[in-house]
């Protein structure tokens, strides 16, 4: 198989020539003016709505400009890939409007709704394989069966083709926004986004400031950027799935550390706030990689006042069945879910007194489980409680001291959080 000799020079002329690329067969998205986030933080607030792509996620440009440049000889034995879900769907819609036979290695944590669509947009002509538990062990596991049989891989980030394909957002954008745009926030995942979109930006609208959004629990590229070379996580959390990679690519790390001007590492439940905000208020519905770059406005309220900002939406594929996951993250972040281990005195109505004299007017039990299978009402229960308000907090610790219950608060010891909640 002849393998395509990859060029050392990206430029601002690679996501232009992709933009004719692409243009026959993925739909530009609009740049739509946000009444209530500008009202918010007293500014002008565009968002670009890649959720809106066919797919539902940019990844189908970078996929789909990638593929589209392939060599019979690098099509020979087909092509392969990993990804946690959306550049999932780009190979595959890609390999069905261009029949190329394609395998695709998935995380198995990758919600159901992704491989379900995976599927629909492959449409028999991709194999998908759920392999690890994050898409580095994914890739890895991909990138074997590609030597093994011969597949061309097609990287999701770290691969000049890619990155020109999610450069064509921010033609887009240039083309579609009225005035001149002062702030530019995008999610920072593995890196391609914001590499193409900031080379574009930097080249046409230098005055422009690029701000990277990654969660905390994958900072991969501000960790990089601390050490002035690309560095791997030892772990991450995976919840932010599409931009939850250990290893950011060392093109696009080359190209970010140039261009990019600061990086904002934005906590998971702050996260799922905004994305339920999106969705209670504007009715736009994310996932959680898509709401970052809203999430990162509140870090920036005062700089932005009286700007212009476009804050790329960068994907929609949201799993409902990962909504309760979603409102506790939030709460917990919010302050106003709190788990405790209680041991509850051994005297009647003492469950009774805990309900009426420790909880306030406005708490609720959301959990109630005892921790032990037998003679359960002489052991520690594990109790769930939702305030109204995150100042509620203070007053019922001391409620719960003040009436003489042993308590252990599950939230403040991430070990025992993990095993109960």
């Amino acid at each position: 198989m002849n393998q395509k000799v990859e060029k050392k020079v990206f430029n601002v002329e690679d996501i232009i020539i992709a933009s004719h690329t692409i243009k026959d067969e993925i739909s530009p998205t609009p740049l739509q003016y946000n009444h209530l986030l500008s009202e918010r933080y007293d500014c002008n607030v565009y968002l670009k709505r890649e959720d809106l792509q066919s797919v539902r996620s940019f990844k189908i440009r970078g996929a789909y400009n990638r593929i589209k440049k392939l060599s019979p000889g690098e099509l020979e034995n087909g092509i392969i890939c990993a990804s946690a879900g959306n550049h999932a769907q780009g190979v595959a819609y890609s390999c069905h409007l261009l029949q190329i036979n394609g395998k695709i290695f998935m995380p198995t944590t990758t919600p159901k709704q992704k491989v379900n669509q995976v599927k629909f947009w492959g449409k028999g002509s991709v194999e998908i394989v759920l392999a690890g538990d994050t898409f580095d062990d994914a890739s890895e596991q991909a990138m074997a069966c590609s030597q093994e049989e011969k597949r061309t891989f097609i990287h999701p980030f770290d691969d000049y083709d890619v990155i020109a394909g999610q450069g064509t957002v921010a033609v887009e954008i240039l083309n579609d926004c009225p005035v001149k745009m002062d702030y530019l926030f995008g999610a920072i995942g593995g890196g391609g986004l914001m590499a193409g979109v900031g080379t574009y930006l930097k080249h046409f609208s230098p005055q422009t400031r690029l701000i990277g959004v990654e969660p905390e629990g994958a900072p991969g590229m501000k960790e990089s950027f601390l050490k002035g070379e690309v560095t791997t996580l030892k772990t991450i959390d995976p919840f932010v799935d599409g931009a939850a990679v250990k290893t950011v690519g060392t093109k696009t790390f080359s190209i970010c550390k140039e261009i990019v001007d600061d990086i904002i590492v934005i906590p998971e439940g702050k996260v799922c706030t905004t994305l339920l905000s999106l969705y209670n208020e504007n009715a736009i519905v994310v996932e959680p990689t898509g709401a970052l770059s809203i999430a990162a406005l509140d870090t920036y309220a005062e700089e932005i006042k009286g700007k212009t900002v476009v804050c790329i939406v960068s994907g929609g594929n949201n799993d409902i069945g990962r909504m309760q996951e979603i409102k506790e993250r939030s709460k917990l972040y919010e302050g106003l879910q709190h788990y405790f281990i209680v041991q509850f005195p051994q005297r009647p109505g003492a469950l009774r007194e805990f309900l009426f004299d420790v909880l306030g007017p406005n708490d609720d039990i959301s959990h109630f489980e005892y921790t032990k299978k037998n003679n359960r009402e002489t052991g520690p229960a594990l109790v769930g409680i939702e305030l109204k308000d995150k100042h509620d907090y203070f007053p019922l610790i001391e409620r719960i001291k003040t009436k003489g219950f042993l308590y252990r608060e599950v939230n403040k010891d991430s070990t025992l959080f993990q095993m109960l909640v």
